[in-house]
């Protein structure tokens, strides 16, 4: 099933926080990602909805294995290309938000071989 941009942003957000903070709440996905508190809610509900995610009582946000699945495939395309970009000579603030506007729109394909040259570029 594919899902929007912006759901593949909050799961790949959920994920990245997850790696340095001992839980996730909807407040830091809303710091992480510069949007509403209230835009936020109705997206973690549509995720949760959606069985992606899920909430605990206290609020903390936890990928379900569709989730999971998703934002890693999301979250290797963004590392992949931003260091495709840095090593191209693209500033590194430049090449992740540049990467974070490619990411989601590769095919596997294409992908796969922007990884291949990614990692000749940078051995």
């Amino acid at each position: 099933m594919k899902i929007q941009q912006s759901a593949e942003d909050y799961l790949e957000s959920i994920l990245m926080l997850s790696k340095t903070n001992p839980v996730v709440r909807s407040i830091d996905v809303a710091n992480d990602l510069g949007f509403s508190k209230p835009s936020v809610s109705v997206a973690m509900k549509n995720l949760r909805e959606g069985g992606y995610i899920s909430m605990s009582k206290e609020g903390y946000i936890t990928l379900l294995e569709p989730g999971l699945q998703i934002a890693e495939k999301i979250y290797e395309r963004h590392t992949t290309l931003t260091k495709l970009f840095s090593a191209l000579g693209v500033p590194e603030k430049l090449a992740a938000e540049d990467a974070c506007r490619v990411e989601h729109d590769l095919s596997p394909e294409s992908f796969a071989a922007l990884k291949s040259l990614a990692e000749m570029l940078t051995q």
